[in-house]
């Protein structure tokens, strides 16, 4: 019985699972985040190795006794920075691995054929994409100075700074401003401000994602219209991959919704406008997968590619703690 160690390592969370060809889950393991142009290379290496060990501890298993290890890791988005990480996850010790970006293992978590595009907005945001041919084109990943307009981190901000605007009066008033500042433990907007303005080491929490979802929810134009905004920069960023990738459109397209804010937040608003976006602009072929299975999955399935195992789906989805939302991080 072959044994399978796949690990999702994205900018927040480091997500390690140890599943047999039969696609019984036998452990799995959490730790903080390891993009390792965020943390160096010895956090990298100790995060990582603090999710695999549990997991390990978990299935009761040596490292002999695995038989293949993908790796899916976030900052693996250029050569330069696969050359690095080759050379950190080699010092683990697993004789045959496979490393990919975690955006690409997005995008096979969604598409068995492993090809198409996968639109991603968790903390962060960028777009990718994959052709029959194998050709890969990545849009994005690297911040607002690069470009990015979206991501749980951007629509935190923006949902903080719309409260404060909304308090001066720069802009119309959005129940944001009372909603922000209670998820914060703060009594008014106006309170907050000063705190804010008083505590340099204060930064805005990605918490207020979710307030900015629960607003446009209870109908706040402001909360919608953020939103839109976001789908809106997604459908972009999905258009430009496809633009770069040709032999997209002899196909339907696959489109995997990826991330916490896709996966999670589900927003009518925001996903209707970049559906929109990605029409608009003559993109009418495609499948828009959003699904409730956890991005390891991705890695989870690039194993069994590797080790050319058929992939017992049907269990492996089936499985709760592979499900978006009922992981067990006991």
């Amino acid at each position: 019985m072959k044994h399978i160690l796949a690990v999702d390592g994205g900018n927040s969370k480091t997500h390690a699972v140890i599943v047999n060809e039969s696609g019984d889950l036998l452990g799995q393991g959490f730790s903080p985040g390891t993009n390792y142009t965020g943390t160096g290379p010895a956090l990298f290496l100790s995060r990582l190795q603090s999710a695999v060990d549990q997991a390990m501890n978990k299935a009761d298993l040596q490292p002999g006794e695995i038989d293949y290890v993908q790796y899916g890791l976030a900052g693996a988005d250029r050569p330069e920075d696969r050359v690095i990480l080759n050379q950190l996850v080699s010092s683990m010790p697993f004789q045959h691995w496979g490393l990919e970006c975690d955006t690409l293992q997005g995008l096979r978590s969604g598409s068995p054929e492993y090809l198409g595009v996968v639109i991603i907005c968790g903390s962060g945001t960028n777009a990718a994409g994959r052709d029959k041919y194998g050709k890969t084109v990545q849009i994005g990943g690297f911040g607002y100075r690069f470009g990015d307009a979206a991501g749980g981190a951007f629509m935190a901000q923006e949902t903080f700074r719309a409260a404060i605007r909304s308090w001066e009066t720069r802009d119309d008033k959005t129940m944001l401003e009372e909603m922000v500042p209670k998820e914060l433990g703060f009594s008014t907007m106006g309170e907050l401000y000063r705190f804010a303005l008083d505590n340099q080491d204060f930064s805005v929490p990605s918490a207020l994602t979710h307030v900015l979802h629960e607003a446009a929810e209870k109908n706040d134009q402001t909360a919608i219209s953020l939103l839109r905004n976001v789908g809106e920069e997604l459908g972009k960023a999905g258009k430009a991959v496809i633009n770069q990738l040709p032999a997209l459109h002899e196909v339907m397209i696959p489109i995997v919704l990826n991330g916490s804010v896709l996966q999670k937040g589900k927003s009518p608003d925001l996903i209707n406008r970049l559906k929109e976006t990605l029409e608009n602009n003559g993109i009418h072929d495609y499948e828009l997968i959003n699904s409730t299975i956890l991005p390891v999955h991705g890695s989870v399935f690039l194993a069994f590619d590797a080790l050319g195992i058929a992939i017992p789906y049907e269990k492996i989805h089936a499985h709760e703690s592979f499900q978006i939302g009922k992981e067990d991080e006991s």
